[in-house]
């Protein structure tokens, strides 16, 4: 997708991805080996991308990689255990959490997953939680600013809604439903991910063309120029622009009225699925200085060289989907869930890696 001005440009801000799926806290002691362990590999063959620290030497250059995942995750499974409260490196990140959900609370997940361990606990700072906040006081290492904060994020995520291990027969009971629960969240979001080009280009003029003097969405222009002539394209154009029917012949030099009304004019123009550079310049003109001040276009096409044959100043390149969102929406349509039916898997991974991240073909 590409947008250009006549004689100014405005960019248009896109929404960057977050570069993990999932961030899971957990202490290392308690689970790493165990619970954790599983249900990060079970993240991982749902195709989500998962940060998970297992280092056990922390320093400030992993806190301050750590922050960064953070920030950069979608949805975080805090997993807390006996011993969670007894390292201040978990509280610190559990508040970090907390904070970044605080400023973001529309689209930050955090789900508490209360493992051997009394949810009350967690959120009335008893028992273990009780004892090991006590032995931090004691310690006198920690500011009352910094204990209030632990606090508070403890008593946040304690109620939220989450998963209590004592409430299952089998951890393979408990993870499934995590990661049900985890993609039915995520499925909420990933959708901005799954947008094509087009989707995205009308959801822009929908937001935006009430602003201008002259607007325009012209939907698959290439096979309404097949199917009834560029002289009849030209006219729809000019007819949307200008709010009047219009039957000229394009072919020749425009009228000179029609020009001066359009260059009177601040106009924004989507161009859908344009296949031809010359298809380009019969439509918008590039270079012919027909549109008015502070007027974008915005074209959409399959190939980028169409674009740059045709003078468009900025490209933009939509993302293809991921394997986890490519599956998720395969599965979606083919068994109206958002993972496969139980001896479909490697079937719908063949069907996922035959349509290359392309959302049409699934």
């Amino acid at each position: 997708m590409a947008m250009a001005s006549s004689s100014s440009f405005n960019s248009a801000a896109t929404t960057s991805l977050k570069k993990y799926d999932v961030f899971i806290s957990f202490r290392g002691e308690d689970t790493r080996v165990g619970f954790t362990g599983h249900l990060h590999a079970a993240l991982k063959r749902s195709y989500l991308e998962t940060y998970i620290d297992y280092r056990i030497e922390k320093g400030n250059q992993v806190w301050a990689e750590l922050v960064e995942a953070i920030k950069d995750s979608t949805l975080f499974l805090v997993v807390f255990s006996e011993n969670y409260a007894s390292s201040t490196w978990c509280l610190n990140e559990l508040v970090e959490i907390m904070e970044c959900r605080n400023r973001n609370e529309d689209n930050i997940v955090v789900i508490p997953v209360f493992y051997q361990i009394d949810p009350s606990h967690v959120r009335k700072w008893i028992g273990s939680y009780g004892t090991a906040l006590a032995e931090h006081t004691k310690q006198g290492k920690n500011d009352d600013t910094m204990m209030q904060n632990w606090k508070n994020a403890l008593f946040q995520d304690g109620n939220l809604s989450g998963f209590d291990s004592t409430k299952y027969g089998t951890e393979f009971d408990l993870i499934e439903d995590i990661i049900r629960a985890v993609l039915e969240n995520l499925n909420h979001n990933y959708t901005n991910e799954l947008i094509c080009k087009t989707t995205l280009a009308a959801e822009l003029f929908h937001k935006v063309s009430s602003q201008y003097e002259g607007s325009c969405f012209f939907e698959n222009v290439t096979e309404v120029s097949k199917t009834h002539g560029i002289n009849y394209t030209c006219n729809k154009l000019l007819s949307k622009l200008l709010r009047e029917d219009l039957n000229i012949d394009t072919s020749k030099v425009i009228p000179s009225m029609i020009i001066r009304r359009l260059k009177r004019m601040k106009s924004f123009i989507v161009l859908d699925d344009v296949h031809t550079s010359e298809l380009l310049q019969n439509l918008i003109g590039v270079g012919n200085g027909w549109l008015g001040a502070g007027s974008i276009v915005i074209v959409t096409t399959r190939d980028k060289h169409v674009l740059i044959s045709g003078g468009i100043q900025k490209i933009h390149q939509v993302k293809k989907m991921n394997s986890r969102n490519s599956l998720q929406l395969f599965s979606l349509n083919a068994f109206d869930n958002v993972l496969p039916m139980e001896g479909y898997v490697e079937l719908s991974k063949r069907a996922i890696d035959y349509a290359k991240g392309n959302p049409l073909a699934l």
